[in-house]
């Protein structure tokens, strides 16, 4: 057996997931919550207008969730404590895990998002390396992590939801459908509730259903790129080298939820001035013009819906404001508004266009 993290070995990619990252944060500052179901959202009030960023083990128990909105969450827990959002601290203990991961013998580190991480090693040992990772992770963070270990990124993406909480899996191509095979085509990453609808549309509703079909069948409802890409998801296939290239953001967005409900054309007007005036701020420190938008209304109670459209390559802040005020024409009139956000997209530079795996929008 190699020694872990020597040259010798086989190429592995390990996925690291902080377990209840938001919650365990905020539980290393205040031990005494620890155990008790924690909510943290918005401003920490039930009563104002916002949604779940995430919750601890003990309230998901409730049937809590990212994305619910905080006072449903609250008539579901009356005794949980909810908390506000506080990024600067999230961000400061992503960084230090982050560079603990880079520390370990020859690791190669994408950064996924605050809280996860593909890692990839040559070892003939990814066990003793994945525990390598978590004691690490712990001694300088005091947080848990599960690892996921695959032959491709697919594979240990997936593996790591059989690994938490702050345990390890393998799933590789042998065991990837006694494994995965029976599971709803949803629990795949990459495939959402909506394009797992689709599937269901063509009679594929499992892992092993969407693995063994014609990609080419795909290609009508989901296009020449995604379609077979899809299929290949199905099979646990795809890239399987981690590629440490920094991340270069596809666009910038803000989004805002409204106390009161915004009914007069002036206030949505005035919204969308703010909005574009924040959003524009996050494009110009990236040097790159505005190719598009998205603008995104939820309509009261909650229904959301977007209005996208591509412009003329622009770095002029007035015309790409003309834009997105011309989007508000789309709304639906008459209709009570709690929620609007604004996406801006810009050009991919060069380098950053080569050797990535499709990724959904964050909307």
């Amino acid at each position: 057996m190699g020694q872990t993290g020597a040259v010798s070995g086989i190429p592995w990619v390990l996925h690291v997931d902080l377990d209840q990252f938001i919650a365990a944060v905020e539980v290393l500052r205040r031990p005494e919550l620890a155990g008790k179901p924690i909510i943290v959202g918005g401003r920490g009030d039930p009563t104002e207008r916002a949604v779940v960023s995430t919750a601890s083990y003990e309230a998901r128990a409730f049937g809590v969730g990212s994305g619910m909105p905080l006072r449903i969450a609250a008539r579901r827990v009356p005794d949980a404590i909810i908390l506000p959002v506080d990024q600067e601290a999230y961000l400061a203990a992503s960084e230090t895990v982050m560079a603990t991961l880079r520390a370990q013998p020859g690791a190669t580190v994408q950064v996924l998002g605050w809280d996860e991480a593909f890692v990839g090693v040559t070892t003939e040992d990814p066990e003793a390396f994945a525990r390598q990772i978590q004691k690490a992770v712990l001694e300088q963070t005091r947080l848990h992590c599960s690892v996921g270990i695959g032959d491709t990124l697919v594979r240990a993406k997936n593996a790591t939801d059989f690994g938490k909480p702050a345990g390890i899996f393998r799933l590789t191509k042998e065991n990837w459908l006694d494994v995965m095979g029976s599971k709803p085509t949803r629990e795949l990453w990459g495939v959402g509730s909506k394009v797992s609808q689709r599937l269901a549309k063509h009679h594929i509703t499992t892992v092993a259903e969407l693995a063994a079909c014609n990609p080419q069948d795909l290609v009508p409802e989901f296009g020449p790129k995604m379609g077979p890409w899809y299929a290949e998801l199905g099979r646990g296939d795809g890239a399987s080298v981690v590629d440490d290239t920094p991340w270069v953001a596809r666009g910038h967005s803000r989004e805002t939820t409204y106390q009161e409900n915004l009914t007069e054309p002036s206030q949505i007007q005035d919204a969308v001035k703010e909005l574009t005036a924040h959003v524009l701020e996050d494009v110009a420190a990236e040097g790159r013009p505005v190719i598009g938008l998205t603008l995104k209304v939820r309509y009261a109670p909650f229904l959301t819906k977007t209005y996208a459209r591509k412009i003329p390559e622009s770095f002029n802040r007035e015309e790409v404001l003309a834009q997105a005020l011309e989007l508000t024409g789309k709304i639906e009139p008459d209709r009570p508004i709690r929620l609007l956000g604004l996406r801006a997209e810009m050009p991919m530079p060069e380098e950053a266009r080569k050797g990535h795996t499709p990724t959904r929008s964050g909307w």
